[in-house]
């Protein structure tokens, strides 16, 4: 069954992935847009994501802008990881089309309001615009089947120690979504770090030869130059935010428990760490499935299957 979604991006490497995916993916139908502030400043966000549609042939999806910064502090960006345009390393054509006039609060609000069928929303940045639908539009939090989020982990950060960049950019906002009881898929850092790209993978993207396999084998070199650093470990690119769209198209190359889940806000040293109670000690209900490991030839194959349908 086609599953219906809204992406909440900050585009960044990885997002641009996730957003050639559900361009390309059968099993998805992608209703609209939306940027967040958080991999780069919103203006840089949200032109990425006008430039990746146009590259993807997209220019009638429902594009729009987002909030300005973080609920309650300064927003910080990854400009060390995306660089200077967000988008670094490949060349990406102008915007062939422009987002709406209205915010992206209200394009989420408009969508679902259109919407015969719940609708999956997906965060692959910062939860602060979703946090604001939620509390402006409480009325229409039934029309949202799931909300699937890359964000998070259990036990270890990638920003600070134990916290990952999309926690960190805006705790408030993540406590919102997590308690909305709306069900919830976290596709944290247990899994993302497993979802590497090797150099032989992104050879074999290159040699799929059409404008959008070069464009992200390009992106793929830069922004392998971050991971390429010996604290990390890795022996390829994890590519984050795809296995959000990777678990909506097959689920199945994916193991999981489901598990309560929170947020820490307040912690000096752990601000914006995602609490999943793995043991259930503490009682409380099981909000959220908690993705552990990925299948990686699948998912890798899963991502040459998209590239290819631009051929």
């Amino acid at each position: 069954m086609v599953k219906k979604i809204i992406l909440d991006c900050d585009p960044g490497h990885d997002d641009a992935i996730a957003l050639m995916m559900a361009v390309a993916s059968p099993e998805i139908d992608l209703l609209a847009v939306t940027a967040s502030a958080g991999n780069q400043t919103p203006q840089k966000t949200l032109n990425n994501v006008l430039r990746m549609l146009t590259l993807l042939g997209q220019t009638d999806i429902p594009v729009a802008g987002g909030n300005q910064k973080p609920l309650l502090q300064d927003l910080q960006v990854a400009a060390s990881v995306h660089g200077e345009t967000g988008l670094d390393g490949a060349t990406l054509p102008e915007p062939g089309f422009a987002a709406q006039s209205i915010t992206a609060v209200e394009l989420i609000a408009k969508t679902l309001r259109a919407s015969t069928v719940p609708v999956t929303l997906v965060v692959t940045g910062p939860m602060t615009n979703a946090a604001l639908f939620l509390s402006v539009h409480p009325e229409l939090r039934s029309k949202i089947a799931q909300i699937v989020f890359m964000g998070g982990a259990m036990g270890l950060g990638n920003w600070t120690p134990q916290v990952e960049f999309n926690m960190f950019v805006d705790p408030e906002a993540a406590k919102i979504v997590f308690d909305a009881g709306i069900p919830l898929v976290m596709a944290g850092l247990d899994v993302t770090h497993k979802a590497q790209i090797l150099p032989a993978d992104v050879i074999a993207f290159r040699e799929l030869n059409n404008p959008v396999a070069l464009a992200i084998a390009d992106l793929l070199d830069f922004y392998h130059i971050y991971y390429s650093q010996p604290k990390w470990g890795f022996k390829g690119t994890p590519v984050h935010d795809p296995c959000t769209l990777a678990w909506l198209i097959a689920p199945e190359m994916f193991t999981s428990v489901k598990r309560p889940l929170d947020i820490e806000t307040t912690g000096k040293l752990t601000r914006g760490e995602t609490i999943v109670d793995y043991y259930e000690l503490t009682g409380e209900p099981a909000n959220a499935k908690i993705l552990l490991d990925i299948d990686r030839e699948k998912f890798v194959d899963l991502l040459a299957q998209c590239l290819q349908t631009f051929a």
